[in-house]
């Protein structure tokens, strides 16, 4: 007896699990009447037709290559691919194991059938993606969602006069725009986003999608403006169409293309702003000098994919006789590549990797303990603290006097409740401006304390902070935001034997630190400029690599 089998599928919202059942019926109509015997059904549910990585489609590949049936049966040839490629593919696998390939709608499948039907649901599902991208420009440029969510706010389910479903409507979740705002705020003063994602996980805090934080979903990708840190959203900037998805015909996965920013859908959404301007561009500066040193450091490669360095002094690091690089030569040394790799440079000294960080880090420390480090650091405390302050103190006055403005207006709708107007007519604005209220209370709960603008204990702070400078550096905590700072005040750091000894000089921003003390005729630092020098001895910690003496 013949062997058939029956394939379903149902892909949209407009259907649903009954159609599988439909699918299934009127097939098993068709085996009756032919007197075939069934012996499987393969069904997938909610799956799109433009992909063949469906598990009960591939499961019925696999059985027909086994030679477990002899006809497949289907409602329609759009049941089973819409994809003109995979059609065409799967004519070719079924035919070369023998089995008939028969839909309800077209009868008995030839080549014919899968040339201009394979054309037409092609067809189809370029005219079913535009329909979609105009309904959801339409529905962006209205200020509303254009699909799925962001964290840090609510979808807000309502229905319309007709009773439909209203789509795209959102409002601020102001437990998750908390966390927002005091990410943005610890990435500004230098955190890492590894470091927030730990302590995020480690307060328990509930994270976007599977609930827990990691480093990629604080910076994301910036180009495509994903990651909490890249999502204008939070700014009041609704972006649509920054990019399209392809699928690969290789792998049919999609991916990820980015659209000219002339076809970005841009919308202003003051009612979703999170963040405030001035820590939006402390954040995007931040980012974009991490950019330019990533790229310099790594010779031009894109700056998501280059590595972050592993060590503090990591490519920075220069032979003074030859000018090659110092690279790890074992697992605690450093040495210089050139006399290494290609035997012409005669500087066999090597360092310690700690030896040498230790030596700028206590050299930094010694010379911060100047009098006129102090002095120039002071001066900045106040400045900054005052800058703040009076910031601080602005937004804590404009946020007050937003809400005695939103208690005015209130008060104006209840005194017209009271003079007759219907509650009805009004209660949609006293809603909203009870909304506004609540949202504007939590922003000013997270402004801080007014400080004092002269700290009392400044000079005890300041020695405390430099004496236990290499400790705070190697933290685990902020051992990656120290490193990332002190790379920035460094264009490098030649090794040069004198005496058989390696002198270390330092050139870039940090040399003015380390110099300042040293000449009374240039107390400010910022009167340094690159390329001034600053030398000092690893008195210990450097050998001669005897296996360089070969070589050179």
């Amino acid at each position: 007896m013949t062997r058939a089998v029956i394939y379903a599928r149902y892909s949209t919202d407009n259907q649903r699990d009954a159609s599988i059942d439909d699918q299934v019926h009127i097939c098993r109509k068709r085996i009756d009447a032919e007197g075939w015997q069934l012996t499987e059904t393969y069904a997938d549910h909610g799956i799109s037709g433009a992909s063949t990585l469906r598990p009960s489609y591939q499961r019925m590949l696999m059985d027909a290559r086994a030679g477990k049936y002899d006809v497949l049966i289907a409602e329609a040839m759009d049941r089973l691919s819409r994809d003109q490629e995979d059609i065409a593919g799967l004519f070719k696998q079924l035919t070369f194991a023998g089995v008939r390939l028969i839909t309800l709608s077209e009868g008995d499948i030839s080549e014919l059938h899968v040339g201009l039907k394979g054309t037409m649901n092609a067809l189809f599902l370029k005219d079913l993606a535009a329909k979609t991208r105009r309904g959801l420009e339409g529905r962006v440029r209205k200020g509303k969602s254009g699909g799925g969510n962001a964290y840090g706010y609510n979808v807000v389910k309502k229905l319309d006069g007709n009773g439909d479903l209203v789509r795209g409507d959102r409002t601020i979740n102001q437990e998750e725009a908390a966390v927002v705002r005091r990410i943005f705020h610890e990435f500004a003063s230098g955190r890492s986003p590894r470091a927030i994602a730990h302590d995020l996980n480690d307060e328990g805090i509930t994270g976007p999608r599977t609930g827990t934080w990691g480093p990629s979903t604080i910076h994301g990708n910036w180009r495509r403006g994903t990651g909490i840190l890249n999502n204008d959203l939070y700014i009041g900037r609704l972006t649509w169409n920054r990019q399209r998805f392809i699928k690969d015909p290789h792998t049919g996965k999609r991916q990820a293309r980015m659209n000219p920013e002339s076809e970005w859908v841009i919308e202003d959404v003051p009612d979703l702003r999170i963040i405030e301007d001035d820590i939006w561009h402390r954040v995007k500066e931040r980012q974009q000098g991490t950019r330019r040193r990533v790229v310099a450091e790594n010779q031009g490669i894109r700056s998501e994919r280059a590595r972050r360095p592993k060590y503090l002094l990591s490519g920075l690091l220069q032979c003074g006789v030859c000018g090659g690089g110092y690279s790890k030569i074992s697992q605690q040394h450093y040495g210089c590549s050139t006399a290494r790799n290609k035997g012409t440079c005669d500087n066999l000294l090597s360092i310690r990797r700690d030896v040498i960080e230790e030596t700028v880090l206590a050299g930094l420390k010694d010379q911060l303990m100047q009098p006129d480090a102090y002095k120039e650091f002071v001066t900045e405390f106040h400045e900054e603290m005052n800058r703040l302050a009076a910031s601080e103190d602005y937004d804590r006055d404009r946020l007050a006097r937003d809400i005695e403005k939103v208690d005015r207006d209130l008060s104006r709708l209840i005194d017209a409740i009271k003079s007759g107007v219907p509650g009805e007519a009004v209660k949609d604005e006293i809603m909203t401006l009870n909304d506004r209220k609540i949202e504007l209370k939590a922003k000013l709960d997270d402004v801080p304390a007014p400080k004092p603008r002269l700290h009392p204990n400044l000079a005890d702070v300041y020695r405390h902070k430099v004496e236990n400078l290499i400790e705070a550096l190697n933290a685990p905590d902020t051992v990656s935001e120290a490193a990332e700072l002190i790379r920035s005040l460094i264009e490098a750091v030649r090794l040069t034997p004198k005496d058989g000894k390696l002198s270390i000089e330092l050139y870039g921003e940090l040399t003015a630190l380390l110099s300042l003390g040293m000449d009374p005729k240039n107390k400010h630092p910022r009167g340094y400029t690159s390329g001034v020098q600053v030398t000092m001895v690893a008195g210990t910690g450097f050998v001669q690599d005897p296996t360089l003496r070969s070589q050179v």
